[in-house]
C-alpha cells in the first residue's frame, strides 16, 4: 500500500503526457485531389470563425474552430480538446495597414522569434490542426516583402513542428497575391482565403489564378457591408438573418459541397457576435448569445439534418412602407409605422425588441475592432410586438432601427432598417 502514492503519481504524469501528445496532421494528394489527414485519417473541415460556443459547434455537426491569434489560445484549445474539435490556430503577423514595416530586418526579425515562441508553446496540443500565418496581409498593402516575412516564418514551423501544416489567409483572391505566393512563400502548404459574397466563385477563381494546391477558406458569411447596396447618406444596407441563411446556403452548396479536388473546407464567420457596422451583420449569434436562423443552416450543412427547434422566420421588414434598400427619409419628431413580419415553424410565441440606434461611424477595415453606436430611447412604445410605431428623432442625422424577434427557446429573427431624418 506505501506504493500507492507513486503509482497514482505515476499515472498522473502519463495522463498529463498523453493529453499534451501532437496528432500528426498532414496534406495528401490522391487520386487527383487533396485531403488533410489527421492522425491518419481523412479530414475535412467543418469549421468556424471563433471558439465563443465550442459546445454548439460540436452540437451543429462541426469539427474545427478559427482563431486570428494566440490571445486566448489556452482556452480555446482546451474547448477543443473538451469537445472533439480542432484549431486553425492563427498567428498575429502585423499589418502594414498598422505600421508596420517589412524593409525593417530588425522589426520583421523580432517578429519571427515572437512567433517561434508561439509555436513552441503550442504545436504539442492534440487540437492544433494547422497554423494561420497572419490574416489578410495584402489588404491595404504596397510591400512584397510582407511574403518573403511569411515564408520565414513558414520555414520556421517546419523546422520546429513536424506536425502541423503551414498556411496563410488571403482578403479575397486575384492574380498578383497568388503569383507572390507562388513565387515567394513555398513553405505555404495550403492557401487560406476569406471571402463573402464571392464563396460560390471560389473553386473557380482558385483554377484561374492559377494556383494548383489546396486551399481552405477561412471566413465566408454574408454579404459584406462592402458588397452591400449603399443609402446617399453612405449607410450599407444589411440583409436580415432570414436572408442570410438562404445565401449561406445557397453559397456553400455551389461552391464548397461541389469543389473535391483541391478544397479541404471552410470556417464560417462568426461563431460568436461583434460590432461591425452593426451589432448583427457578421455574428451567427446575437449579444445576448441567441441563435439566429444561420445556425439552423449550419447544422444541416454540417450534419445534413435540421435542428428539432427552427429559428424565427422574417419574412419582411418595413419601415413607413418601405424596404431598407429605399432610401427611406423621415421628418423630425412624427410617427412612422413599423411591420416585422415573423413567423416560427414549431408556432413558438415570439416576443419582440426594438433598439434604435446612431448610424456607425466608427467604422474599420479588415475586421478592426469598432465601437458600439449610441441607443436612442423612447422612441417605440414599450411592450411594441411586431407591428408598432416609430417616432422619429428630432435631430438631423442618420439612424438604424433594429428587431429582435425572440421564440423563447434561444432562437431569434433579427433586422435593420437605415434611415435619415431631414432637418426641419
Amino acid at each position: 500500500m506505501r506504493f500507492q502514492p507513486l503509482f497514482s503519481l505515476l499515472m498522473l504524469t502519463t495522463a498529463a503526457c498523453a493529453q499534451t501528445s501532437p496528432v500528426k496532421v498532414e496534406v495528401r494528394q490522391a487520386d487527383g485531389r487533396y485531403e488533410l489527414r489527421r492522425g491518419g485519417q481523412p479530414y475535412f473541415i467543418k469549421g468556424a470563425g471563433g471558439g465563443q460556443f465550442p459546445e454548439r459547434i460540436k452540437a451543429c455537426g462541426g469539427n474545427s474552430i478559427r482563431t486570428w491569434g494566440t490571445g486566448g489560445a489556452d482556452k480555446v484549445l482546451a474547448d477543443a480538446n473538451k469537445n472533439g474539435l480542432t484549431v486553425m490556430l492563427g498567428l498575429d503577423v502585423t499589418r502594414e495597414r498598422h505600421g508596420f514595416d517589412y524593409n525593417n530586418p530588425t522589426a520583421v526579425a523580432a517578429q519571427l522569434e515572437r512567433l517561434r515562441a508561439d509555436v513552441l508553446k503550442y504545436k504539442d496540443d492534440p487540437a492544433v490542426l494547422f497554423w494561420g500565418i497572419g490574416n489578410e496581409l495584402n489588404l491595404e498593402y504596397t510591400n512584397p516583402k510582407v511574403w518573403d516575412a511569411v515564408n520565414d516564418i513558414a520555414k520556421m514551423i517546419h523546422e520546429v513542428d513536424p506536425n502541423h501544416p503551414t498556411s496563410t489567409v488571403l482578403a479575397g483572391l486575384n492574380q498578383k497575391e497568388v503569383d507572390y505566393i507562388k513565387a515567394q512563400c513555398p513553405a505555404i502548404d495550403i492557401l487560406s482565403i476569406n471571402t463573402y459574397a464571392g464563396l460560390a466563385a471560389i473553386p473557380e477563381q482558385v483554377r484561374k489564378t492559377g494556383w494548383a494546391g489546396p486551399y481552405v477558406v477561412a471566413e465566408w458569411g454574408p454579404t459584406g457591408h462592402w458588397e452591400s447596396p449603399v443609402t446617399p447618406w453612405k449607410a450599407s444596407v444589411e440583409e436580415t438573418s432570414s436572408q442570410k441563411a438562404a445565401v449561406y446556403q445557397s453559397r456553400y452548396e455551389a461552391s464548397v459541397a461541389k469543389d473535391k479536388t483541391q478544397c479541404l473546407g471552410t470556417y464560417v464567420f462568426l461563431w460568436g457576435q461583434k460590432q461591425e457596422r452593426t451589432p448583427t451583420w457578421y455574428g451567427l449569434f446575437t449579444e445576448d448569445g441567441k441563435e439566429s436562423e444561420v445556425v439552423d443552416v449550419m447544422q444541416y450543412l454540417w450534419s445534413g439534418q435540421w435542428p428539432a427547434n427552427r429559428a424565427p422566420h422574417l419574412a419582411s421588414f418595413l419601415l413607413d412602407g418601405k424596404k431598407a434598400t429605399d432610401n427611406i427619409y423621415l421628418q423630425p419628431g412624427q410617427p412612422y409605422p413599423v411591420v416585422a413580419a415573423v413567423t416560427d415553424l414549431n408556432k413558438d410565441p415570439l416576443t419582440y425588441r426594438w433598439e434604435l440606434l446612431l448610424e456607425s461611424t466608427d467604422l474599420g477595415s479588415g475586421g478592426d475592432r469598432e465601437s458600439r453606436p449610441v441607443a436612442i430611447p423612447d422612441l417605440i412604445p414599450a411592450g411594441a410586438k411586431g407591428k408598432t410605431t416609430l417616432k422619429a428623432p428630432t435631430k438631423e442625422g442618420a439612424y438604424r432601427l433594429f428587431v429582435y424577434a425572440y421564440d423563447g427557446r434561444d432562437n431569434v429573427a433579427t433586422a435593420n432598417i437605415p434611415f435619415y431624418v431631414k432637418g426641419k
